[in-house]
């Protein structure tokens, strides 16, 4: 088998960690970019760096907090904009797309794959993401697909194999792969504990129900229980 060497964006969250398992699993030679844009859920970066060193894997932090202003009008970069409550699919939701997000992490990506003389770049979109994160959607796949092998000449190829996965299907596969479910961190609010209100907090806890999963997140301990969030519909 070719060992393929590819470069995984990752942020701690379930969906990427499971992508890292599975390429892993699947004999990738793998490094792990986490991109440090001035996010609101900077626990995230920390996990990160847990999990990438419990694999002894190469993990770089990319810091891109010069930037930031660059990408107001988003609940995740501004701190005077209230991250949001409830699913995905509620329209407030929008506030927390972060302009052109997926585009500058995958720019940073491909030149450190290019740099190390890489084949492939990987990030973990999935179904779930696309009615609200236009970056996570198939015509961006396409498009960047496309453009990727333009940008130099070592070829990088782009690799997105959850994006037709949803993020139950996406539990299920993370825990065959025994993913440290409980380590992973998802939460917008980057608290000490999950929120367990806000929309990747529900996303999660429903992922995890539709698997038919226990659910092994901390919660803060006036999240909503998931008996409260399945009656009203996983509204808050």
């Amino acid at each position: 088998m070719i060992n393929v060497k590819t470069v995984v964006v990752y942020s701690g969250g379930l969906d990427s960690t499971a992508l890292l398992y599975q390429l892993i699993e699947e004999k990738h030679q793998v490094s792990a970019l986490t991109i440090n844009y001035g996010q609101r859920h900077q626990k995230e970066i920390e996990v990160a760096k847990d999990i990438t060193a419990k694999l002894s894997i190469q993990h770089e932090v990319a810091d891109l907090r010069g930037i930031t202003h660059l990408l107001a009008g988003s609940s995740l970069t501004s701190s005077d904009i209230e991250v949001p409550e409830g699913h995905y699919e509620e329209d407030n939701m929008k506030a927390t797309v972060v302009p052109n997000r997926n585009m500058i992490l995958l720019s940073v990506a491909v030149g450190w794959a290019i740099s190390l003389k890489y084949d492939s770049v990987a990030y973990a979109a999935h179904s779930g993401d696309h009615a609200i994160y236009p970056d996570c959607r198939q015509e961006f796949i396409d498009g960047m697909a496309s453009v990727i092998p333009l940008a130099d000449w070592h070829k990088i190829k782009l690799s997105t194999p959850f994006s037709n996965k949803t993020k139950a299907d996406i539990a299920t596969i993370a825990s065959r792969l025994n993913v440290p479910l409980a380590e992973t961190w998802s939460c917008y609010n980057g608290l000490e504990l999950h929120c367990g209100k806000c929309g990747t907090c529900i996303e999660r806890r429903e992922a995890f129900h539709l698997a038919k999963l226990d659910d092994p997140t901390s919660y803060l301990a006036d999240a909503p229980t998931l008996n409260q969030l399945i009656a009203n519909n996983w509204k808050i």
